[in-house]
């Protein structure tokens, strides 16, 4: 006897665009930006986020190692914030910008034939109360976490406009990030009627720019707690994981009834709990959480593309590194949870790229591009990669058959040509799935031809 498992149909179309032969003269922009078929839609695929250290800058031998290794794999999309995350004030002064360093990392993602999406957050220190100045921006967590003042909104989505005709061939825009400084002290909730006020202001300076520019939100983070727990747990989505917290649902409720617009929808999260950081039942089938909550997403927001722009399966330690779990641990989780963020609808997700400038790289998708032999492949970015290629927008998920005594032990995904089947063990099982029987190791990921 086999049993069948389910997973959801997701049907998007294919997007990206790059650029060819640009160089920059002050603000303006030399060369013809080039798009691929279907720039024009929200559908970009399964990419990375570039943060504080990346394959911009070291030897030149390993960053054009990594750059050729994106453009063989078809130019994963790629997600840098304008502020922060490796890029530099851009407005130090009001009227006055700094594009040095994001015009690098944008520069970077057209020549390794990615699909730039650019993350409208952070805010420079003057809307925020702070002083004005190169020298004077103050690059804590807590200053960068700020959000602009209300008086600064319009500011703010005038740099959005800036940013947007610097970068015409950029058609992908998420404003904010995890509702950054806007939390309501005074009523223990997200101030979601300060971030949807910023947000629609956002959006209508992008769009007047240029209405083929695509605006998302509102990036919040997905956040649950334990399911035994009453106080802000949601009576709707729970489930073994967890319960989602209510004052996040009722805050991504505002927005999307309060929205300007939207051309896709935007949420982050991770599959274990915010109260210990506890992985229910387990790390592995935690990651049910991605497709409740992307279920429950869909749901509210019909027609709308969802994606992830960050996604956690193993908790962070005190310095908010991911450094527990061996390699072949950490690959397989990854891969449990790309699987249930697909399953949830989803037609784009990013990985947190947790890149070092020097040393050992645990979770990072190259080895760091400090010396020439620096730039090589590591095993996330190979899960990554190839879930990119085979899982692209437009996948129609299949239906395929596992046996009873397997079930417990393997996650998979399938295509009508590939399926991706993970072992959730910590120790050899012979499997069989869609009518093979083969053997695997240890958290081992295998992808198999239909």
């Amino acid at each position: 006897m086999v049993v069948a498992l389910l997973v959801a149909l997701v049907s998007t179309l294919p997007g990206g665009a790059s650029t060819e032969g640009t160089t920059r003269d002050g603000d303006k922009v030399h060369g013809t930006p080039v798009f691929r078929p279907g720039a024009d839609r929200p559908y970009v695929g399964w990419g990375f986020t570039h943060t504080q250290f990346s394959a911009d800058e070291g030897n030149a031998t390993a960053t054009g190692r990594v750059r050729k290794l994106l453009s063989r794999d078809g130019g994963l999309p790629q997600n840098q914030a304008i502020m922060g995350w490796g890029a530099d004030n851009p407005e130090p002064v009001k009227g006055h910008y700094d594009f040095e360093a994001l015009d690098r990392r944008i520069d970077f993602i057209r020549a390794s034939g990615g699909t730039p999406v650019i993350t409208l957050c952070c805010a420079p220190d003057w809307m925020k109360g702070g002083r004005a100045g190169a020298g004077n921006t103050d690059w804590s967590q807590a200053a960068l976490e700020t959000a602009p003042l209300p008086e600064h909104y319009k500011d703010f989505a005038a740099l959005a406009a800036t940013v947007a005709k610097r970068y015409p061939d950029v058609r992908h825009f998420i404003v904010w990030n995890e509702f950054k400084g806007f939390w309501n002290d005074a009523e223990g909730r997200w101030d979601y009627e300060g971030y949807t006020k910023l947000y629609n202001l956002v959006y209508t300076a992008l769009k007047q720019v240029d209405p083929k520019n695509m605006v998302g939100g509102p990036y919040l983070v997905m956040d649950s707690v334990d399911p035994r727990q009453e106080e802000n747990a949601s009576t709707v989505v729970r489930g073994p994981w967890g319960a989602m917290d209510q004052r996040v649902l009722d805050a991504f409720t505002y927005w999307n009834q309060h929205k300007a617009g939207a051309d896709f929808v935007v949420v982050d999260g991770s599959s274990y709990t915010t109260e210990g950081d506890k992985l229910l039942p387990d790390e592995f089938a935690a990651t049910d959480k991605f497709t409740a909550v992307g279920r429950w997403v869909r749901q509210q927001t019909p027609g709308l593309p969802l994606w992830w722009a960050e996604y956690y399966v193993e908790p962070a330690d005190r310095n908010d590194d991911r450094k527990g779990w061996s390699e072949p641990h950490r690959v397989a989780v990854q891969a449990a949870g790309l699987i249930a963020i697909a399953k949830g609808g989803a037609t784009s997700g990013f990985y947190w790229n947790p890149q070092e400038k020097e040393g050992d790289c645990p979770g990072c998708l190259w080895t760091p591009t400090d010396s020439s032999d620096g730039g090589r492949a590591l095993p996330l970015y190979g899960l990554l990669s190839r879930f990119s290629r085979e899982f692209p927008p437009g996948t129609t998920y299949r239906t395929v058959s596992v046996a009873p005594d397997d079930v417990p032990n393997v996650r998979v995904l399938a295509s009508d040509r590939t399926v991706l089947v993970v072992n959730t063990l910590n120790r050899p099982i012979s499997a069989k799935v869609d009518g093979k029987r083969f053997d695997m190791k240890a958290y081992e990921v295998k992808w198999l031809k239909r």
